[in-house]
This record gives C-alpha cells, sequence and structure tokens, in this order.
C-alpha cells in the first residue's frame, strides 16, 4: 500500500509564493515591527513552513520476506477452508454472464480471487465488470489482495508456479550441492593421524649444598 501512494502533495515554501524581495519598510524608526519580505510566513499570503513536500513512500521489501508472507497468507486461506482448486477455467466466449453463472455453480460468493495464466484471454474479459471478482497470475500473487480477498480460486498450473517461486531458492539449493560435494570430496580424502606429542622429563631440580 505503501508503494501505492502518489507522494505528489506540497506546500508553497517562502521562495514560492510570488510577492517582491524588497524590504517594506527601514528597520528603525517606523515604530513597527522589523520586517524584511511581504513573503514572510508571518504575513497572509506568505510561504508555508515545514509543510509537505513530494517524496516517495515506495519500500523494497526483501524477497524472503515477501515469501514468508504469501505462505503465510495462503495457509491461513487453507486452514479458513477459502481456497478451490480447479483444473482449469475454461470459456467459450468472453460473456461476463457465462462468468458469473460458472462462480454460481462453484458456490462462489462475495470477493473472489482467481489464479490462473494471463494467456487465458475469455476469461480476462469476462472478469473486467466484475467488481467483486480480480485475476491474477502466479508471479502478480500479493499479500494485499490475498488478504483483501474472501475466497481463492486457483488453477493446477498456476499452483506449480507457486510452488517454485515460495520453494527454496535456487542460490540456497546449490550451496547445498556444493557443500554435499566437499563434505563426499573429505570422507574421500585419507586423513594424517597425528600422534600424539612425547613431553620431555623435566630436569631433577639441583639440591642446594648442605652449609658446612
Amino acid at each position: 500500500m505503501a508503494n501505492a501512494r502518489q507522494g505528489t502533495s506540497a506546500t508553497k515554501t517562502r521562495g514560492d509564493v510570488s510577492g517582491a524581495g524588497r524590504k517594506l519598510w527601514k528597520q528603525k524608526g517606523t515604530g513597527s515591527a522589523r520586517i524584511a519580505s511581504i513573503r514572510s510566513p508571518l504575513w497572509k499570503g506568505g510561504g508555508d513552513v515545514h509543510g509537505p513536500q513530494p517524496r516517495a513512500w515506495s519500500y523494497n521489501m526483501p524477497k524472503k520476506m515477501r515469501q514468508g508472507a504469501l505462505r503465510s497468507a495462503l495457509s491461513e486461506r487453507v486452514r479458513e477452508g477459502k481456497v478451490v482448486l480447479i483444473d482449469g477455467w475454461t470459456l467459450d466466449k468472453p460473456k461476463t454472464k457465462d462468468f458469473i453463472a460458472s462462480l454460481q455453480r462453484l458456490g462462489l460468493e462475495g470477493k473472489t480471487l482467481i489464479v490462473d495464466s494471463l494467456d487465458n484471454h475469455n476469461l480476462m474479459l469476462s472478469t473486467r465488470n466484475v467488481q467483486s471478482a480480480k485475476v491474477v497470475n502466479s508471479f502478480g500473487l500479493n499479500i494485499y489482495d490475498l488478504l483483501y480477498h474472501e475466497r481463492l480460486v486457483i488453477s493446477e498450473d498456476a499452483v506449480k508456479e507457486l510452488e517454485q517461486l515460495l520453494g527454496l531458492p535456487k542460490k540456497a539449493a546449490g550451496d547445498e550441492a556444493v557443500a554435499e560435494e566437499k563434505a563426499e570430496a573429505v570422507a574421500a580424502k585419507p586423513q594424517r593421524v597425528r600422534k600424539p606429542a612425547v613431553k620431555s622429563p623435566k630436569a631433577a631440580p639441583k639440591h642446594k649444598k648442605e652449609a658446612a
């Protein structure tokens, strides 16, 4: 939601408002308070102080954090029994009436999120005028849509893609393979046995000469 903010709100400072920059009257001798510019924030029509300025509210969330959030939201929807798995969503022609009828046959009411391939043009065109339904692909699935919609419909192809997206990263899998190869190499390599070091006996202490 932070990434969706425009961040275009702004106010005019004393350097942006219109008005001359000359001194209105001399510093002393008039009996009035000293003043430097008519654009001062103290005057009506002057600039604003510490007002909002254009800024970017976007936040780049870490990849592992996004994956963990999606896994948690999907697990919650499964626990609630609000996930429907289908083979595919096939429509003969792009018609909203046929799409609504298929929703009723599946018993889907309220806000519904459909995860399917975007190549299904008939499905994409049939859902444009339905405010309670939204179609995304597995790569466009986000945590906001999962929490906003009450029902989740996933096709089998989308499930396979989600397993790859939310599974073990390729980098980690490669690291594990390298670690296994190193362990096998160490096991195959003959290890040298170190002999314990033998300590030399300490010299006997010299006895002091007895006094005559």
